[in-house]
C-alpha cells in the first residue's frame, strides 16, 4: 500500500498510526459483515404465509413431504395448503392465480409454464376384485378387457393415449364410468363393479385384500413436472418454495 503499518520493536510490534486506522477499518467491515448476516437471517425466518401446491393421486406425489418438510426447517411460519384434482383442474387455478406450484401427470400443456420434469415413471395398470379371472395373469392386453365393464381416467388427453394403446378395441370397449381421480373407482372396484384403468401409485391406500392390479401389455407408462406460471408474481413465500425445488431438483441431478 506504498505506506508503514507497524514499528518492529526487540519485544513487540506498534501499530502505525496508518496500521491503527487499517485495522479500525478492518474491525468495521467484519461488524458489517455480521450485521448483513443477522439481517439477511431474520428476513429468512421472517418469510411467512401460505403456499399452494396443486397435485394428482400418483407415486410422485410420495417425494412432496420431503421436499415441504426441508422448506418448514428453513420457513416454519410458512404453511401449504394442498389441493388434490386431475392436472387440467390444478393447471386451470394455476391460470386463475390460486394455485402456486403444481405436481402434474404429463401429457399436458407447458407452454406458459416453467418446470422440473421427475425421473420417477409413472405405470399404467388395471385395478380389479382380488377373485377376477384376469388375476391370474401377469400383465393384461387390451384384447383381454374386451367385453369387461371399464372404468377410464376422465382427462380426454389421457383417453387418447389409452386410445392409442387400444388400437381397433377402443370404440369397442365398455365402459361404464369416467372418474377424475382413481380414489372414486376404487369404490366401484372394491364393489366388482368395474375394472380401473389407473396409475399405478395411486393405489398404495387401497383396500389391498379386496383389490389387485395388473400392468398393460405393451407397458404404458406417464412423467410427471413440478411446474409453476412462467413471469407470474408470486408471493415471498411461494417465491421462496420455488427457490427451494430449484435448488433440491439441481442438487439431485
Amino acid at each position: 500500500m506504498g505506506v508503514k503499518l507497524f514499528d518492529r520493536g526487540t519485544r513487540k510490534i506498534v501499530l502505525t498510526n496508518e496500521g491503527l486506522l487499517l485495522r479500525r477499518r478492518a474491525e468495521e467491515i467484519l461488524e458489517l459483515v455480521d450485521k448483513t448476516e443477522r439481517e439477511l437471517t431474520e428476513q429468512e425466518e421472517a418469510v411467512e404465509g401460505t403456499v399452494s401446491v396443486g397435485c394428482g393421486d400418483f407415486g410422485a406425489v410420495q417425494m412432496l413431504p420431503e421436499l415441504f418438510q426441508s422448506f418448514h426447517e428453513r420457513y416454519p411460519a410458512v404453511i401449504f395448503d394442498l389441493y388434490t384434482a386431475t392436472a387440467d383442474h390444478v393447471r386451470d387455478q394455476m391460470e386463475r392465480g390460486l394455485i402456486d406450484v403444481g405436481l402434474l401427470l404429463e401429457p399436458i400443456n407447458m407452454e406458459k409454464y416453467d418446470f422440473i420434469r421427475l425421473n420417477q415413471k409413472e405405470q399404467w395398470v388395471v385395478v380389479m376384485p382380488a377373485d377376477a379371472p384376469l388375476a391370474s395373469r401377469q400383465s393384461v392386453t387390451p384384447a383381454d378387457l374386451k367385453g369387461l365393464p371399464l372404468i377410464l381416467p376422465r382427462r380426454l388427453n389421457i383417453q387418447s393415449e389409452l386410445a392409442s394403446w387400444f388400437g381397433d378395441e377402443f370404440d369397442k370397449l365398455n365402459v361404464l364410468f369416467t372418474s377424475n381421480l382413481p380414489s372414486n373407482g376404487s369404490v366401484m372396484v372394491c364393489h366388482k363393479l368395474a375394472y380401473a384403468i389407473v396409475i399405478k401409485g395411486s393405489i398404495s391406500l387401497w383396500n389391498q385384500e379386496k383389490i389387485t392390479y395388473r400392468p398393460l401389455n405393451p407397458e404404458l407408462s406417464a412423467s410427471s413436472v413440478l411446474a409453476w406460471r412462467r413471469q407470474q408474481p408470486f408471493g415471498l413465500a411461494a417465491s421462496k418454495f420455488i427457490e427451494h425445488i430449484k435448488r433440491t431438483f439441481t442438487h439431485l441431478e
